[in-house]
């Protein structure tokens, strides 16, 4: 799958310069990718920390084929594998941490906000909005663990031919779900998770803190957690927050 490309120096999200476009007609699959945002979003009410023409900010606008509503999460797997998969051939120890941040360690590389439209029981367009921290050396917000290729390598890294990498793969990895091949998505998606069999305390949205083990993610993303002694926890996106101790 080959994606137009545009490069604006600034916009207040790519989101919702893609959004725009999705509202003409005629409209096709494009990445959208800008310097600098003036009101980058994260997840719910979070920003985006970025510098100026220091990192990557884009958007993906696609319209799948016959994908229904209930499959959209194979969409985030295959994203997210595709980011992890690039950024994997500059630093080591890359994992997708559930549903689709990409962490270096215990550090944050890279953040996704997905937005579908839908049309009846299908996806009528999906624009998938990613920050990815490059040559940012120094972060003043405070978002608990952000960490940038440059950070990591001690160097700073061309933007363009990380971008060119990332969309390289999201094409492979979208070509796949438009010819059916989702299996090997899943399968790879959750070998690389993040925490996956490991035992860290996770906090629950009543306030109580339990410890348990990751044990996988399931086709429409949710997560599966198991306390020693207990049936597995079956988990949507925010009914469940990570914690940072892990347990021996």
């Amino acid at each position: 799958m080959q994606l137009s490309v545009i490069h604006i120096g600034e916009t207040d999200s790519t989101n919702s310069y893609c959004r725009q476009l999705a509202a003409q007609p005629g409209a096709v699959d494009v990445a959208v990718w800008a310097d600098h945002q003036t009101a980058g979003r994260g997840c719910g009410t979070n920003s985006w920390e970025s510098e100026d023409g220091q990192n990557l900010l884009f958007s993906v606008l696609l319209h799948p084929k016959e994908l229904r509503a209930a499959d959209q999460f194979i969409l985030s797997m295959a994203n997210a594998l595709a980011l992890r998969d690039a950024l994997a051939s500059y630093v080591d120890d890359v994992k997708i941490k559930w549903p689709n941040d990409i962490y270096w360690h215990d550090l944050k590389m890279c953040g996704t906000l997905i937005e579908t439209n839908l049309k009846g029981a299908f996806i009528k367009d999906c624009i998938i909005g990613t920050g990815l921290n490059v040559n940012q050396r120094r972060f003043v917000s405070d978002a608990p663990n952000p960490v940038s290729l440059s950070q990591i390598l001690g160097h700073d890294v061309d933007r363009e031919e990380v971008f060119r990498q990332v969309l390289d793969n999201i094409g492979k990895c979208m070509q796949q779900v438009t010819e059916g091949r989702w299996e090997p998505i899943r399968t790879r998606y959750r070998q690389h998770l993040y925490r996956l069999g490991e035992t860290h305390p996770y906090r629950f949205t009543d306030g109580h803190t339990e410890v348990c083990r990751l044990l996988t993610v399931t086709d429409d993303g949710h997560l599966e957690l198991q306390a020693p002694g207990h049936s597995p926890y079956h988990l949507a996106f925010k009914e469940v927050r990570f914690e940072n101790l892990k347990i021996k």
